[in-house]
């Protein structure tokens, strides 16, 4: 099967894990994927990681990136601003079962989250000193380095895939979703729906030279995308008709859409939607 030719549709950029997102017209590719996503994360008082799952009410929260500071927006509060160049004292922050060097945020993120989110909470970023890396069962040859994602430093989706959904969930009588119910980063137009399933490389021309992605893990879905980021509020589709046509036996039969992705090369060079990608089938 030849090579196919693609764009990039959108870039998506999640500040803080499991908030709301950002959809840059350009971004920075640095080691753990797009700059600044996943940089900060929301942590209980033991400082284990909140997300959606068990708070949806976060998908509430709309950061905004600016030159000096990120501004936090969500319903009933007054802004909260975030300093890109400061952090308080060294801590210590759990995401999934890696425990990981971090910096709290301070009183005053405190103070705003734990309001908004109606139980103590602590904003943390993310220490740039710190290794965490993707499984190696996956990654294989890549140390491919992470801040606060799930488990890889790239998220890719396409445009089909989420055509393909929208027109099985209109078929039951089911308003169609955004792709921000899936939280990628990198979207494709030019693929037919689920061929990134099957792809390995992805070859794209960035500003200052070539960015190699390789698409390595399906991505097993949780609840999360029954979240409707406008409202908050926690439903079943499109979890309901995913799962009638995307168990993945490479996962065990869990319910996957979008690939999980490590940088082969092209680190400090900048993705912008309209770039050409050609993309090489895995099989």
């Amino acid at each position: 099967m030849s090579d196919i030719a693609c764009t990039i549709a959108a870039l998506h950029l999640h500040p803080i894990k499991s908030c709301g997102g950002l959809t840059p017209g350009d971004s920075l590719l640095i080691e753990t994927g797009l700059e600044f996503d996943r940089a900060w994360m929301v942590v209980d008082e033991q400082g284990d990681m909140l997300t959606q799952r068990q708070l949806p009410r976060m998908a509430l929260i709309q950061p905004t990136l600016r030159r000096s500071d990120m501004v936090l927006s969500a319903p009933g509060m007054l802004a909260l601003h975030i300093s890109l160049d400061t952090v308080e004292e060294a801590t210590r922050a759990r995401v999934w079962d890696d425990e990981v060097k971090a910096y709290d945020m301070g009183a005053l993120a405190a103070q705003w989250f734990s309001d908004f989110l109606g139980q103590r909470a602590r904003l943390v970023r993310y220490d740039p000193d710190q290794s965490r890396l993707s499984s190696a069962a996956w990654a294989r040859d890549i140390s491919a380095e992470n801040a606060f994602s799930d488990g890889f430093p790239l998220l890719v989706t396409s445009t089909a895939s989420l055509a393909d959904l929208n027109a099985r969930l209109a078929a039951r009588g089911v308003p169609a979703v955004t792709m921000q119910r899936f939280r990628p980063n990198l979207v494709l137009d030019g693929l037919q729906a689920f061929d990134e399933d099957h792809i390995g490389d992805i070859q794209i021309g960035a500003d200052g030279g070539t960015v190699r992605i390789r698409l390595v893990k399906p991505c097993v879905r949780c609840s999360i995308p029954g979240v409707d980021p406008l409202t908050g509020v926690q439903g079943h589709e499109p979890g309901d008709t995913l799962a009638g046509f995307r168990a993945d036996a490479r996962m065990n039969g869990g319910i996957t859409f979008g690939m999980n992705a490590v940088i082969v090369e092209g680190v400090e060079r900048t993705l912008r939607v309209g770039q050409t990608v050609v993309a090489q089938f895995s099989f």
